[in-house]
């Protein structure tokens, strides 16, 4: 495994999941964003934040998912979209992507030079761990630290944490306190 730190990857902390009344809301968004704050100076130029934006037009199965959550299929200028204040203030890469998974070419081309790739940001069991996955396939070494990301619900999140951490030791399932001891 690599000693690098890594690029530190913050998933979709956006409006559209942090708040609490919304279909999309992340229960314990608060929380991931309080561990994502503790991580952001210890990866000073070198992280990056993604955000999940509606296509278009979809095609292929994305088609039944905007006919169940038709509220989303709004340009990726609009408000939902957005990082929440206290993110968008701070993010200087910003990289959108209409699908779950994050590991793009843009994304491989920044974490490729640091060989680790440092996840946190929501949700751990959709959009964390559809980056992981691939990512891991990729050969980067990947961290998912559990206190800075949040799921649909508890049980969603120990769950897609539980799958994760059977990857090791391509995936590894940290907490703050870990990385940064």
């Amino acid at each position: 495994m690599t000693t690098s730190p890594g690029l530190l990857t913050v998933i979709d902390m956006q409006h559209v999941f942090a708040d609490p009344a919304g279909p999309w809301a992340a229960l314990r968004y608060a929380e991931a964003a309080a561990g994502v704050r503790r991580l952001l100076p210890a990866f000073e130029n070198r992280t990056v934040f993604t955000r999940f934006v509606a296509p278009a037009h979809p095609t292929g199965a994305w088609r039944a998912y905007y006919d169940q959550w038709p509220f989303a299929l709004q340009p990726p200028e609009a408000g939902l979209w957005r990082l929440t204040d206290e993110f968008e203030q701070r993010a200087e890469v910003v990289l959108d992507a209409p699908t779950f998974g994050k590991w793009t070419p843009e994304l491989a081309a920044l974490a490729t030079p640091h060989g680790r790739l440092v996840l946190a940001g929501v949700s751990t069991d959709c959009c964390v761990l559809s980056t992981a996955l691939p990512a891991a396939d990729a050969g980067i070494e990947v961290l998912v630290v559990a206190d800075a990301c949040a799921g649909a619900d508890d049980d969603s999140h120990a769950k897609a944490l539980y799958l994760l951490d059977l990857y090791r030791p391509l995936i590894r399932v940290t907490t703050t306190a870990e990385l940064l001891a």
